[in-house]
């Protein structure tokens, strides 16, 4: 089973309207879909489509909370979330005519410390059912900063595989703990590193400093031009084909829930790239966030080229 950890859980508003957004207008929504959101839950629905079996937890509260428990059993994923005082966050993503995207995320209100105990009890029980878990996104006020350093050394103190997605401080304290992946972009690794990345050799360059570290694999998005893997097979470019695109966001999160999938299924790293970058190029085939067509990535599958750069 994959489980996926969620600390900053949200209900995603996707609103699609005419135009473009303007300051101090008022501006008619001709489309709005809402999902359970936080990148976390993004990345359980697309390994629920695969067809794996999967466990989201994280923290909910109140009637946003419960939204997200309803949403999540429309989509048949499982969940077992520390439930909390405070609500739930609400976060909106506009997409204009032109399908850029402008959004605007909550922080995520105050968990106390008792609260933040109850899950980290919950989920000790949860690591003895996993085989792989990802921890992805930010965390709500009051969750301290090394907390991803935390349960990175539970799950491994238990002999499992752990995919780390986040940024700024967390993802700093959550690598020292050395995660099975991590999935930066370039301006996450220049944090990590205290550099500054100007073209592909210095990313490359950059992603292997991350691996010898320790991290077994270090996968780096390059938006529209794939990724980059770094592994202990070499590195390699993963290029999707051209498509059309309707809506970025969730890419990333398909991505890590693509490799959480070739984890789980046991593909080689080459086979991994392949696949992750064929589901998060059919993410951007949607409206929906963290959402797939699993014909588009059989499509895109069979083009997506694999470049071996050493």
């Amino acid at each position: 089973m994959i489980s996926t950890v969620t600390l900053n859980v949200s209900i995603d508003k996707a609103y699609k309207i005419k135009g473009s957004v303007e300051s101090g207008k008022v501006i008619r929504v001709l489309e709005c879909n809402n999902t359970a959101g936080g990148k976390g839950l993004n990345v359980s629905r697309v390994i629920s489509i695969c067809g794996e079996e999967i466990l989201a937890t994280g923290f909910v509260g109140g009637h946003s909370g419960a939204l997200v428990e309803e949403l999540l059993e429309k989509d048949n994923i499982k969940n077992q979330f520390t439930h909390v005082k405070s609500e739930t966050r609400n976060c909106i993503n506009i997409l204009d005519e032109n399908n850029v995207s402008t959004e605007f995320l909550e922080k995520g209100f105050p968990v106390s410390e008792n609260e933040l105990k109850k899950f980290i009890d919950d989920f000790d029980k949860i690591i003895d059912n996993s085989n792989i878990i990802t921890i992805s996104g930010s965390v709500p006020q009051g969750v301290p900063t090394d907390i991803y350093y935390k349960l990175i050394k539970m799950i491994k103190s238990k002999n499992k595989k752990v995919i780390l997605d986040a940024s700024g401080e967390l993802l700093k304290e959550g690598i020292k703990a050395l995660p099975t992946m991590i999935k930066p972009n370039s301006e996450e690794m220049e944090n990590l590193l205290g550099i500054s990345i100007n073209n592909r050799d210095e990313v490359i360059n950059s992603a292997i400093k991350l691996y010898e570290s320790g991290i077994e694999l270090v996968v780096v998005s390059l938006g529209k031009d794939g990724a980059l893997l770094v592994c202990k097979d070499g590195i390699y470019h993963g290029k999707p084909p051209k498509i059309d695109v309707i809506n970025t966001v969730g890419c990333g999160d398909s991505m890590v829930a693509a490799f959480a999938v070739a984890m789980e299924r046991g593909y080689s790293n080459m086979e991994s790239l392949k696949y992750a970058v064929s589901i998060s190029a059919a993410n951007a085939m949607t409206f929906s966030t963290g959402n797939i067509n699993l014909e588009d990535v059989d499509n895109i599958f069979e083009n997506v080229t694999i470049e071996k750069l050493n």
